[in-house]
């Protein structure tokens, strides 16, 4: 057996997120992973025993994390802060992407109706809202209103991030993104 490049695995993940986001579950294939990354075919098998759905949870458990670890940097900040920062992210996607990328654990949640990639997917959308929540809350947001407004935050910015890709447009996102700052804004105290 061919010996795994030290890193093998994680960019492998890291390739699955990017294509998750550009291409959608169904063209998320091992052979597309492996071109994308230049893994050795053995590796991916090694690293991945349980198939596909293994590997597409660890892509869906990465896109949670990294969005987790960005609003970590917004931690004390005001709710504007914090929300301007969440929809940086999203706006940067779609517009560094030139419109081809959207959101991977998206991608995944839609086009699956696995349980457990539903559960993960499931458990990254309650992450963020959570970690959301409890910065805005923070930010000067009240205990009832936080919840509410990071649903609101996620849910507004995925529709938007869908629509401008859609559009090849950032005129929805940012028309979306500003009805939510200005929801954040009345919110916090």
């Amino acid at each position: 057996m061919t010996e795994t490049p030290p890193g093998a695995r994680d960019r492998m993940i890291a390739g699955a997120v990017r294509l998750l986001a550009t291409r959608g579950l169904q063209a998320t294939s091992f052979s597309e992973v492996i071109a994308a990354t230049g893994a050795p075919r053995g590796s991916i098998y090694h690293h991945f025993p349980d198939g596909k759905d293994q590997l597409v949870a660890s892509a869906v458990a990465l896109a949670g994390q990294r969005a987790l670890d960005a609003l970590e940097s917004v931690r004390g900040s005001s709710a504007v802060e914090v929300a301007e920062l969440f929809l940086r992210l999203w706006r940067a996607l779609v517009v560094g992407s030139e419109f081809t990328a959207g959101c991977s654990v998206l991608a995944v949640t839609v086009a699956t109706d696995d349980a457990p990639l539903l559960e993960a997917t499931a458990g990254v959308f309650r992450a963020w809202r959570g970690r959301l929540a409890e910065l805005l809350e923070a930010g000067g947001v009240s205990p009832d209103d936080a919840p509410r407004l990071a649903a609101l935050l996620v849910a507004g910015s995925e529709g938007a991030v869908v629509m401008a890709r859609a559009e090849q447009d950032v005129a929805p996102f940012d028309l979306v993104a500003d009805q939510l700052r200005d929801e954040v804004r009345r919110a916090a105290v």
